[in-house]
């Protein structure tokens, strides 16, 4: 195991954030090309995107508490 904060710890932090933004923005091109009126298999894509922008986001906290960047909350009323 790595010391938190490691230069290891850094490059997975790196890595969870570009695919963070990289699931992202497949949900933006999603929404770019969306039709006026959704289908269900539009719905389900939807879904799926969402699932692993979820996903993702997850992973780069996940990586940022490895990294030393853990934050209690990003609730502005209890920072």
């Amino acid at each position: 195991m790595t010391e938190p904060g490691s230069t290891d710890d850094r490059d997975l932090l790196r890595q969870a954030a570009a695919a963070h933004t990289a699931a992202a923005r497949d949900v933006e091109a999603f929404l770019r090309r969306l039709p006026q009126v959704p289908d269900p298999a539009d719905v389900a894509e939807y879904a799926t995107l969402l699932s692993r922008e979820e996903r993702t986001r997850a992973d780069r906290a996940a990586a940022a508490d490895a990294a030393g960047l853990s934050i209690p909350t990003l609730d502005p009323d209890h920072l």
